[in-house]
């Protein structure tokens, strides 16, 4: 169940020429930025207390196809949109989206907009969501080197590349099984074999695996699931978009307090289809 946004409206066009310098300079400042980071943590951490300090992202097998689009998508929609979005700032996320070929998780016949301001099908009822959304979304996780990340609704797998930009312990539950197979197969084709992805009911989770640093969940749920929440570390955060299908449902925050208590943020409007599985039973 990937973020789950209606496909409709129009496609937007976006300019060429001067804009893409601009879009070039950003990418590589958030490069230079990470870079940094990760030298800073490499000489304050060794490799063998710390295996994040010596882990790099992944590098992926599209990345070098169509960047000039990709360059352009992160500077007019995501880092300087134009119709009153808040803009995604962080350099590093900034550089996740410059980085990940879109194109690569999407149906052939739907690849010339790839990079368009808009979601696109990816088959079995389901969408890729539009490239702002997945880009605020995993900026709000506020994930740290060596987090340990969680996703409901693997969809195409574009969302867990992403987050695999930032960190190597990435896990991902998808309903659909033959959805979850194709993205599973997407994701080591791009590089990203180190994603793991199972089919499954995410209501859930992965507990297993548990506890997560941070949750996201991609299709709207009329409540928390409460394995989810249990799956939590104190002083992690889920993702989760809180209403019914037909409802205005809005883009939550919640943090575990160090006590286990709850702190909720909503964040803005948005459109996702349900959470399927047990949650529709409750």
């Amino acid at each position: 169940m990937p973020a789950r946004k209606a496909f409709a409206g129009r496609l937007r066009t976006v300019r060429t020429g001067a804009i893409t310098v601009v879009a070039l300079a950003s990418c590589a400042s958030a490069w230079l930025w990470a870079q940094r980071q990760g030298a800073a943590t490499n000489s304050a951490t060794s490799p063998t207390t710390s295996p994040a300090a010596a882990w790099r992202a992944p590098e992926p097998a599209g990345a070098s196809q169509r960047v000039a689009e990709r360059e352009r998508m992160v500077q007019e929609q995501i880092a300087h949109p134009r119709d009153g979005r808040p803009a995604v700032v962080d350099p590093v996320v900034l550089q996740a989206m410059c980085t990940v070929p879109r194109h690569a998780f999407v149906p052939r016949e739907f690849q010339a907009h790839a990079y368009a301001d808009s979601p696109l099908p990816i088959g079995y009822g389901q969408t890729i969501s539009q490239p702002y959304i997945v880009a605020l979304m995993t900026e709000q996780l506020r994930l740290r080197p060596g987090d340990k990340v969680l996703e409901i609704g693997t969809g195409s797998g574009y969302q867990a590349a992403v987050l695999a930009q930032l960190s190597p312990e990435v896990y991902s539950v998808e309903i659909i099984r033959a959805l979850a197979a194709q993205a599973k197969q997407t994701l080591e084709q791009q590089g990203y074999g180190q994603v793991h992805c199972r089919s499954g009911d995410g209501y859930y989770g992965w507990p297993e695996q548990a506890p997560f640093d941070a949750i996201i969940v991609t299709c709207a749920a009329g409540h928390l699931p409460p394995p989810l929440w249990e799956q939590l570390k104190p002083g992690g955060r889920i993702l989760v978009p809180i209403g019914g299908v037909y409802e205005v449902q809005r883009l939550v925050v919640i943090t575990k307090t160090a006590d286990g208590h709850r702190r909720s943020i909503s964040l803005m409007p948005v459109s996702f289809v349900p959470m399927r599985g047990q949650i529709e039973r409750r």
